[in-house]
């Protein structure tokens, strides 16, 4: 990649695309259409497109409830009773993971909170929080809620990290020197992997390394970096992540999510957490007494059983993430994204319409880049719209655009900055 010299033309991008190993994926893939043409999808980190055997990979297990009924949980391919094994192999490669510290379940937010019970744990010496300034809403709103359950408050608990007077993103400096500041008190750092908004992916392994040296764990909520960042969960140490698996994963909208917790608190008999039947033993599981024992790995921390619907949607994408392998992707990631941004410069020039906000070191990001848009504010974004181009708009004034590896080709790239040249005649 760093010798790599990009061109602005069309037939640079074809043959970056005739040259692509991975580039017969993108037609496993449904495109959206936007007045009659296939859209350029760049929302991939809000809603990933839909595999071509999604549909398939549910009948079957339709077909298996129409004609086993409740026998399905134990005859038939896939047996319902064990199904959520089929998952580990795809997620614990995603997420650098043993299979037996991931597990697909619930979603994300209710990860979070059953995750907390067990690692969040304040006593009147350690009962801070570090977490980023301006985390997606619902990581915002599970710390308060958490805080106040403990009966504490949120105001003397939450330590909120925020750029630099003048910058975009947090230095990695910034978060070790807050660890540091706050050593006595610090009970937990629980923040994004990938800032949702600025794209920014922050060095988990330096975090985690430095909030266990004052003794504070440390969980990761992986919503945009899953499928899209190279992670090594049980490497780095991570106490607990937990991820979705509708934006880069393509598995359905609200669809399952899936959790990680780091194999040395496996078989802890003094963390807490709330318990069900399906984190149960399951050799012992039909006793149907008294005594909670937990099943060993993340698998402990199940309580219903298996949505066998949202994991047959959840499949079709991890089989396809199998065959692809998340270092093909990731090294495609990088060209495609650094096209998109190399092609952002050389069009926005210094019209001042907008500012890419996201890292331009590719260690720093994953495939989103936003755009913090100075001139033209909805209109651009608006405008990208009309010509056909999906991406997400964020208050107050972020367009942001994720060209994912898996589906999007560099020719979708060079027509959307056909379309950002048009536009920025408008505005600038």
């Amino acid at each position: 990649m760093k010798n790599i010299q990009y061109e602005f033309s069309e037939s640079f991008a074809q043959k970056m695309d005739a040259e692509d190993p991975l580039k017969k994926f993108r037609d496993r893939f449904f495109f959206p259409q936007i007045n009659g043409k296939s859209a350029i999808y760049f929302c991939g980190n809000s809603l990933g497109l839909q595999p071509k055997t999604t549909e398939s990979y549910i009948k079957k297990e339709l077909d298996n409830w129409a004609e086993l009924g409740v026998d399905g949980h134990f005859y038939g391919e896939d047996a319902w009773y064990h199904v959520r094994k089929k998952s580990k192999p795809a997620l614990a490669g995603i997420v650098g993971a043993y299979e037996h510290e991931v597990v697909a379940m619930n979603n994300l937010t209710s990860n979070l909170h059953f995750l907390m019970v067990s690692f969040y744990r304040p006593d009147k010496y350690r009962y801070k929080i570090i977490t980023e300034a301006g985390a997606f809403p619902s990581d915002m709103y599970m710390l308060e809620t958490q805080v106040k359950f403990h009966g504490l408050d949120p105001e003397e608990c939450i330590v909120e990290l925020s750029p630099r007077p003048g910058e975009y993103t947090l230095r990695t400096d910034d978060i070790l020197n807050a660890i540091e500041v706050h050593k006595e008190n610090l009970a937990l750092v629980m923040m994004a992997g990938l800032q949702y908004y600025t794209g920014q992916v922050f060095d988990m392994q330096a975090i985690t390394v430095s909030a266990h040296q004052v003794g504070a764990r440390v969980g990761f909520d992986l919503a945009h970096a899953a499928g899209n960042a190279p992670l090594k969960l049980h490497e780095w140490g991570v106490d607990f992540a937990t991820w979705c698996s509708y934006k880069y994963l393509n598995s359905g909208p609200g669809n399952i999510s899936g959790v990680f917790v780091h194999e040395r608190h496996a078989e802890n008999p003094d963390l807490p957490r709330f318990a069900g039947w399906w984190g149960h033993d399951e050799g012992e599981r039909f006793r149907m007494e008294k005594g909670f024992k937990p099943m060993y790995g993340a698998d402990g921390w199940q309580l219903a059983n298996s949505n066998i619907l949202a994991l047959a949607a959840h499949q079709a994408s991890l089989d396809i993430f199998e065959e692809a392998g998340m270092k093909r992707l990731r090294a495609k990631s990088e060209l495609l994204t650094g096209y998109l941004e190399f092609l952002i410069q050389e069009i926005n020039g210094d019209s001042g319409v907008l500012e890419i906000i996201t890292p331009t070191n590719p260690a720093e990001r994953g495939c989103q880049l936003s755009l913090l848009i100075h001139k033209g504010e909805k209109f651009v974004f608006d405008e990208f719209y009309q010509n056909g181009v999906v991406g997400d708009w964020r208050n107050p004034n972020v367009i942001r655009l994720a060209p994912t590896p898996l589906y999007n080709s560099f020719v979708d790239v060079f027509h959307f900055a056909t379309i950002l040249e048009q536009s920025l005649l408008k505005f600038a």
